[in-house]
């Protein structure tokens, strides 16, 4: 049996009130404390007041993952529910007022807030992260040059974002087009292994385009403070055992590609095309888009793409087992986004003015981050 990677996850959760299912942008004093005296060290502040962060300890297992979130948005949402608070967990917020909203002053911040302007102050988004350890010796960038055909599978999964504004966007995934107004925050460079994106990084902070503390924003990349890749690409996931079933199935990608017991999806210049045009595919339609095979090149669903992953990286551990049953039940049923989409729609149906429908949508979220609470 083969040793299993530890890994960790990070949620970011938007605070909306509880009465107007409005984003808070000014949330009390009280609030930022509950947060702290529930959360401890695994809290902290994001680029807006009105915006959170819980990052977990390392796991070795799913459950452990599973019991640690689930505990963490129950005292979170209990603290918060008596400030008149909720905890939002999609990655996107229906009518948040983004001009409204007040930066961090924190020196790191600030410097974001002047480097990037509009573009930062439009990001009132949350992502889901999650790290997972690599054997000593595992060139990270190879390692994320083998993984990244299937990168987009992983926003298929995860679309929460496709209300912005008080519109229907179109896309399934609005997070990710905003995203894309940011540097480094797209797919990675085509970078051969550590050495050159040792040199890459040299080159910009050269040039004054990074600083030294400076980091990369890709959909996944190599973390700079722990011996990890990190999964970025995702939307912020209400239901945990959506978030439960994108870790589980990184993780799973991850140790079978890191540990070479099975052959890599291949690596050239065509595999990258594909897996760009792939990646425009998740983000528009999502789980109803049609994608490119890697091999053959015919055009997939997201469910045939999930069963050749499957094929390619056997399932052989329970946790891994679980992620895929779960896959397929997503791809399925539909996620975040299209619950958002049907309770939309549904609301206007019934005859609800624009806001109403889109605190129905509010509400509709929050529901579904309390389910797995119960």
């Amino acid at each position: 049996m083969h040793q299993e990677c530890g890994f960790g996850i990070e949620e970011e959760y938007l605070l909306v009130s509880l009465d107007s299912g409005q984003v808070l942008a000014s949330p009390s004093m009280a609030v930022a404390r509950r947060c702290r005296e529930v959360m401890g060290k695994y809290f902290s502040e994001e680029m807006f007041h009105s915006q959170i962060e819980v990052a977990s300890p390392v796991f070795a297992h799913l459950h452990e993952a599973h019991a640690f979130l689930r505990d963490s948005r129950q005292r979170l949402g209990e603290a918060l529910a008596q400030e008149g608070a909720g905890l939002y967990c999609a990655a996107s917020h229906p009518g948040a007022k983004w001009l409204r909203q007040r930066a961090r002053s924190a020196p790191h911040y600030r410097q974001l807030f002047d480097d990037y302007q509009h573009v930062a102050r439009r990001s009132l988004l949350c992502g889901l992260h999650v790290h997972v350890g690599v054997p000593p010796g595992c060139d990270r960038i190879q390692l994320i040059n083998r993984l990244l055909y299937w990168l987009p599978l992983f926003l298929v999964l995860s679309t929460s974002s496709p209300l912005w504004g008080g519109q229907d966007t179109g896309y399934m995934s609005y997070r990710r087009v905003i995203c894309a107004e940011w540097p480094h925050m797209e797919l990675p460079e085509p970078l051969a292994d550590w050495e050159a994106y040792l040199r890459y990084r040299a080159l910009l902070e050269r040039t004054g385009a990074l600083s030294q503390e400076g980091d990369f924003w890709w959909a996944i990349r190599p973390s700079r403070r722990f011996p990890t890749v990190e999964l970025r690409i995702c939307d912020g996931c209400p239901r945990l055992e959506d978030v439960l079933c994108i870790v589980g199935l990184f993780r799973h990608l991850v140790q079978s590609t890191a540990v070479g017991r099975y052959d890599p999806t291949p690596i050239n210049r065509e595999t990258r095309w594909i897996t760009q045009e792939n990646y425009w595919r998740a983000k528009r339609h999502g789980r109803h888009g049609l994608f490119v095979g890697v091999h053959d090149q015919v055009p997939v669903n997201a469910e045939d793409w999930l069963a050749q992953l499957q094929a390619q990286f056997p399932t052989d551990t329970v946790d891994a087992q679980r992620a895929v049953l779960q896959a397929r039940r997503i791809l399925r049923e539909g996620t975040s986004a299209d619950r958002q989409l049907a309770c939309l729609a549904q609301a206007r149906s019934d005859g609800l003015d624009v806001r109403q429908a889109l605190n129905a949508v509010v509400d509709q979220v929050l529901a579904d981050g309390a389910q797995a609470l119960l």
